[in-house]
């Protein structure tokens, strides 16, 4: 018998961390390679985790609920062949490191002289250990000293769990040794004393307020997807400089020709040719004569995206995904309307995958489905621009020669990323999808 282990496996890009939402599998299961153990959250889909061997599950190393970082250990599995041997403690995985966030300024991590056989976190010249994201997030929201934390992780590693552990304790250690109680009592000890002149300090990042419920109050536990959502978009409007325009497009003509050809296309196809298939048509184009809405903010650069891969998002009863429709200007309006219909339906079903999700350079959101006339979107980060599309809503308009005829009117909401965007592009990008839809009609348009 030998004893396997079982990390968290990369998920998609860019993610660092997942949430086991649930066990599949307990303690003396047997289990067949590829079979799921678990269901695990991260970056707004469920996926679940595969066994990569046979044998039978030794120990769930980690709980429902639990956040743990690509390549740490969620369970130990006895397989057939081989002595039974100690599982050592989980080692990062190769190319952990780049995913973890040093301090500012710190250098690449070190030992140093006469730490060795130390139980924390190893430290670089400068004095600074490397955290996690996770780990730094939960410091800075509970205003805890790291300097003063001693971690359980691999070579004194400071980990989320220690962290847990602390905030529920209430004994958060802060700068200068003492912990938050500690602070407190010290600070009703001592005499007030006027505070000597001295620089500004810089304003602390602001905390989440503490709400308690009343009696007839209900208390709704955060899944894993809402916490990605929320991390997610407050990422995005904390870092991206958000700027808005909205454009009016009369959308006559291309109700008309969806209405003559709805009922027979549905005969034929199996599903519905909804509006929203010809708006990511239109923005699609568009978005290959204007590449640079295709882009991405890189720090000290800016990617503009080879691939046109849409990002739509889904609504399920209690989550929002955003799928992504892979290479989208390639495909005719049929193709684009099957692919929005299946990813749809995985999305409410819960059979997302990670592929689904990864990928995309532009979103466009239906926001009209619910009846919303104007919008304001944050956008899907790393992204640089969302597009909301509106309600078609019919109204009388100002014709040329001066008459007024009912016409079926849409707004277009955009919202920009102004690291890499301007107004002058977006002006012109927005324009030419309103020249777009306002020409697709029965003579020159075909859903094929």
């Amino acid at each position: 018998m030998a004893i396997e282990k079982i990390t968290m496996p990369q998920l998609g890009e860019s993610v660092t961390e997942g949430t086991i939402e649930k066990w599949l599998v307990q303690p003396g299961d047997h289990v067949n390679k590829y079979d799921p153990l678990a269901e695990v959250n991260t970056d707004k889909v469920t996926a679940e985790v595969p066994s990569s061997f046979t044998g039978t599950i030794k120990e769930l190393i980690a709980s429902e609920g639990d956040t743990l970082e690509v390549g740490e250990v969620v369970c130990t599995i006895e397989t057939e062949g081989g002595d039974s041997a100690p599982v050592e403690e989980a080692k990062p995985a190769e190319g952990e490191k780049a995913n973890e966030m040093p301090a500012a300024g710190a250098a690449p991590t070190k030992q140093l002289e006469g730490e060795k056989g130390s139980s924390k976190p190893a430290k670089p010249q400068g004095g600074k250990a490397r955290y996690s994201p996770a780990v730094l997030r939960l410091a800075q929201d509970h205003d805890i000293d790291l300097n003063q934390v001693e971690g359980s992780g691999n070579e004194g590693r400071i980990t989320r769990k220690d962290l847990l552990q602390l905030i529920e304790s209430g004994n958060i250690p802060q700068a200068g040794g003492k912990t938050a109680q500690a602070a407190g009592a010290t600070e009703a000890a001592e005499p007030v004393q006027q505070a000597a002149p001295q620089q500004a300090p810089t304003a602390p990042a602001a905390k989440e307020e503490s709400i308690e419920s009343a009696t007839g109050d209900i208390e709704i536990p955060v899944t894993g997807v809402r916490k990605a959502i929320a991390a997610n978009m407050l990422k995005s409007k904390h870092e991206a400089p958000h700027a808005w325009m909205m454009i009016e497009v009369d959308v006559t003509d291309l109700a008309q020709f969806r209405d003559s050809i709805k009922g027979d296309f549905k005969k034929k196809e199996g599903f519905n040719i909804t509006y929203f298939a010809f708006f990511v048509k239109a923005i699609s184009q568009a978005l290959k004569e204007f590449p640079m809405m295709n882009s991405m903010w890189a720090g000290d650069k800016i990617i503009q995206k080879k691939d046109i891969n849409i990002s739509i998002a889904v609504a399920s009863d209690n989550a929002l995904f955003v799928p992504v429709i892979k290479n989208a200007d390639e495909k005719s309006v049929k193709g684009i309307g099957r692919e929005i219909n299946e990813l749809a339906q995985k999305a409410r079903a819960g059979k997302l995958k990670s592929a689904d999700m990864q990928g995309g350079t532009f979103t466009v959101n239906n926001t009209g489905s619910f009846g919303s006339v104007q919008s304001m979107g944050i956008i899907n980060h790393p992204q640089a621009a969302i597009i909301q599309v509106e309600s078609i809503v019919k109204r009388p308009v100002i014709m040329q020669g001066g008459m007024i005829a009912p016409r079926d009117m849409v707004n277009l909401c955009l919202s920009l990323d102004h690291r890499v965007l301007d107004g002058l592009v977006c002006g012109q990008f927005l324009a030419r999808v309103k020249e777009i839809l306002e020409k697709m009609n029965k003579e020159n348009t075909s859903v094929y």
